[in-house]
Protein backbone atom coordinates (compact mmCIF):
# COMPACT_ATOMS: atom_id res chain seq x y z
CA UNK A 1 0.00 0.00 0.00
CA UNK A 2 1.36 3.17 -0.92
CA UNK A 3 2.10 6.12 1.78
CA UNK A 4 0.83 8.80 -1.12
CA UNK A 5 -2.65 10.48 -1.35
CA UNK A 6 -2.70 10.78 -5.00
CA UNK A 7 -6.30 12.45 -4.70
CA UNK A 8 -3.82 15.94 -4.14
CA UNK A 9 -2.27 15.95 -7.07
CA UNK A 10 -5.35 15.37 -9.32
CA UNK A 11 -6.56 18.78 -10.79
CA UNK A 12 -9.30 19.84 -12.60
CA UNK A 13 -8.52 20.50 -16.27
CA UNK A 14 -9.12 23.95 -16.33
CA UNK A 15 -6.32 24.25 -13.73
CA UNK A 16 -3.88 23.31 -16.36
CA UNK A 17 -5.40 25.78 -19.04
CA UNK A 18 -2.83 28.74 -18.24
CA UNK A 19 -5.33 31.33 -18.76
CA UNK A 20 -3.12 34.32 -18.20
CA UNK A 21 -5.06 35.98 -20.44
CA UNK A 22 -5.01 37.70 -23.66
CA UNK A 23 -1.71 39.92 -25.46
CA UNK A 24 -2.53 43.60 -25.81
CA UNK A 25 -0.90 43.81 -29.11
CA UNK A 26 -2.78 40.69 -31.35
CA UNK A 27 -5.30 39.76 -29.10
CA UNK A 28 -3.83 36.23 -28.82
CA UNK A 29 -3.00 33.97 -25.61
CA UNK A 30 -0.36 34.59 -23.39
CA UNK A 31 1.57 31.79 -21.62
CA UNK A 32 4.13 31.22 -19.57
CA UNK A 33 8.29 31.12 -21.21
CA UNK A 34 11.26 30.97 -20.13
CA UNK A 35 14.41 32.46 -20.62
CA UNK A 36 18.14 32.28 -18.77
CA UNK A 37 16.33 35.47 -16.33
CA UNK A 38 13.36 33.12 -15.28
CA UNK A 39 9.71 32.93 -16.23
CA UNK A 40 7.85 35.09 -17.90
CA UNK A 41 4.55 36.21 -19.61
CA UNK A 42 4.78 35.79 -23.50
CA UNK A 43 2.67 36.30 -26.52
CA UNK A 44 1.62 32.80 -28.16
CA UNK A 45 2.64 34.00 -31.52
CA UNK A 46 5.65 34.72 -30.90
CA UNK A 47 7.99 35.25 -33.11
CA UNK A 48 5.37 37.15 -35.67
CA UNK A 49 4.48 39.12 -32.02
CA UNK A 50 7.13 39.32 -29.34
CA UNK A 51 5.07 40.76 -26.33
CA UNK A 52 6.26 40.29 -22.91
CA UNK A 53 5.74 41.21 -19.55
CA UNK A 54 7.13 40.13 -15.91
CA UNK A 55 5.28 37.29 -14.70
CA UNK A 56 5.25 38.79 -11.00
CA UNK A 57 4.64 42.65 -11.23
CA UNK A 58 6.81 44.20 -9.08
CA UNK A 59 4.48 47.63 -8.66
CA UNK A 60 4.66 49.85 -5.51
CA UNK A 61 1.74 49.87 -3.34
CA UNK A 62 1.11 53.15 -1.05
CA UNK A 63 0.35 51.89 2.33
CA UNK A 64 -0.46 55.02 3.92
CA UNK A 65 -0.81 58.83 3.61
CA UNK A 66 1.12 60.80 5.98
CA UNK A 67 -0.80 63.53 7.42
CA UNK A 68 0.33 66.41 7.68
CA UNK A 69 3.01 65.81 4.99
CA UNK A 70 4.34 68.12 2.29
CA UNK A 71 6.39 67.18 -1.17
CA UNK A 72 9.32 69.58 -1.06
CA UNK A 73 9.17 69.10 -4.60
CA UNK A 74 5.54 69.49 -5.79
CA UNK A 75 3.58 69.92 -2.41
CA UNK A 76 1.49 66.95 -2.89
CA UNK A 77 1.21 64.81 0.43
CA UNK A 78 3.69 62.20 0.91
CA UNK A 79 2.66 58.44 1.92
CA UNK A 80 4.45 55.54 3.02
CA UNK A 81 4.96 53.05 0.45
CA UNK A 82 5.98 49.43 -0.27
CA UNK A 83 8.34 48.59 -3.20
CA UNK A 84 10.73 45.74 -4.04
CA UNK A 85 13.32 46.84 -1.65
CA UNK A 86 10.93 47.60 1.14
CA UNK A 87 9.17 50.39 3.02
CA UNK A 88 10.07 53.98 1.84
CA UNK A 89 8.25 57.04 1.80
CA UNK A 90 7.09 58.73 -1.25
CA UNK A 91 5.27 61.45 -3.00
CA UNK A 92 1.28 60.12 -3.84
CA UNK A 93 2.18 63.02 -7.26
CA UNK A 94 4.08 60.00 -8.81
CA UNK A 95 4.91 59.31 -11.49
CA UNK A 96 4.88 63.50 -12.05
CA UNK A 97 7.06 63.73 -8.69
CA UNK A 98 9.67 61.07 -8.60
CA UNK A 99 10.72 62.26 -4.46
CA UNK A 100 10.92 59.41 -1.94
CA UNK A 101 12.72 59.32 1.46
CA UNK A 102 14.09 56.61 4.00
CA UNK A 103 11.74 55.90 6.30
CA UNK A 104 14.56 55.47 9.12
CA UNK A 105 16.45 58.78 9.31
CA UNK A 106 20.24 57.94 9.87
CA UNK A 107 21.72 59.41 13.17
CA UNK A 108 24.08 61.89 12.46
CA UNK A 109 27.04 61.87 15.04
CA UNK A 110 28.67 65.12 13.85
CA UNK A 111 31.78 63.74 13.74
CA UNK A 112 34.17 64.61 10.56
CA UNK A 113 35.29 61.42 8.97
CA UNK A 114 38.84 60.68 9.52
CA UNK A 115 39.86 59.24 6.84
CA UNK A 116 38.50 61.36 3.81
CA UNK A 117 38.01 64.29 5.62
CA UNK A 118 34.84 65.26 3.52
CA UNK A 119 32.18 63.10 5.07
CA UNK A 120 30.59 63.39 8.12
CA UNK A 121 30.38 59.58 10.39
CA UNK A 122 26.38 58.23 11.21
CA UNK A 123 25.09 55.62 12.65
CA UNK A 124 23.85 52.98 10.04
CA UNK A 125 22.40 49.08 11.04
CA UNK A 126 23.46 46.14 8.84
CA UNK A 127 20.46 43.89 7.39
CA UNK A 128 20.63 42.11 10.99
CA UNK A 129 19.87 45.00 12.96
CA UNK A 130 23.49 45.18 14.53
CA UNK A 131 24.35 49.24 14.67
CA UNK A 132 27.79 50.60 13.04
CA UNK A 133 28.76 53.93 12.43
CA UNK A 134 30.29 54.71 8.27
CA UNK A 135 31.17 57.50 6.44
CA UNK A 136 27.99 58.99 4.69
CA UNK A 137 30.22 59.41 1.53
CA UNK A 138 30.02 55.59 0.88
CA UNK A 139 30.70 54.59 -1.44
CA UNK A 140 33.50 56.49 -1.92
CA UNK A 141 34.68 56.45 1.36
CA UNK A 142 34.09 53.14 3.08
CA UNK A 143 35.28 53.80 6.78
CA UNK A 144 33.55 52.48 9.16
CA UNK A 145 33.72 51.75 12.77
CA UNK A 146 31.37 48.89 14.88
CA UNK A 147 32.00 50.83 18.23
CA UNK A 148 30.60 54.58 19.19
CA UNK A 149 32.91 57.52 17.89
CA UNK A 150 34.02 60.46 20.11
CA UNK A 151 35.88 63.34 18.53
CA UNK A 152 38.99 62.76 20.90
CA UNK A 153 42.43 62.68 18.95
CA UNK A 154 44.65 59.66 20.06
CA UNK A 155 47.20 60.78 22.48
CA UNK A 156 49.78 58.55 21.05
CA UNK A 157 49.06 58.52 17.29
CA UNK A 158 46.96 61.47 16.65
CA UNK A 159 43.99 59.73 14.88
CA UNK A 160 41.21 62.45 15.48
CA UNK A 161 38.70 59.96 16.39
CA UNK A 162 38.33 57.38 19.14
CA UNK A 163 36.15 54.34 20.09
CA UNK A 164 33.96 54.25 23.32
CA UNK A 165 34.06 50.34 24.51
CA UNK A 166 32.96 48.57 27.21
CA UNK A 167 35.91 46.27 29.11
CA UNK A 168 35.58 44.17 32.21
CA UNK A 169 37.21 47.19 33.72
CA UNK A 170 35.12 49.54 32.77
CA UNK A 171 34.34 51.81 30.17
CA UNK A 172 37.25 53.41 27.95
CA UNK A 173 37.72 55.17 24.70
CA UNK A 174 40.15 52.78 22.05
CA UNK A 175 42.11 54.23 19.16
CA UNK A 176 40.63 52.40 16.62
CA UNK A 177 43.87 52.06 14.42
CA UNK A 178 45.30 48.66 14.48
CA UNK A 179 49.03 49.43 14.84
CA UNK A 180 48.03 51.62 17.63
CA UNK A 181 45.11 50.39 19.99
CA UNK A 182 45.68 53.00 22.75
CA UNK A 183 43.02 52.61 25.43
CA UNK A 184 42.53 55.50 27.81
CA UNK A 185 40.04 54.39 30.99
CA UNK A 186 36.63 56.61 31.45
CA UNK A 187 36.13 57.70 34.95
CA UNK A 188 32.47 57.45 35.52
Amino acid sequence: MSKIDHSLFDANEHALDGNFGVCPECDAKLQVRRSKSGAFLGCSRYPSCDFAKPLHDNQTQQLKQIDGSICPDCKKPLAIKKGRYGLFIGCTGYPECHHIEAVKQQDDTHITCPSCKSGRLIKRSNKFGKSFYACDQFPKCKYALNHPPKSVSCPKCQWPVMLERNFDSGKALQCPQKSCATRIEIDE
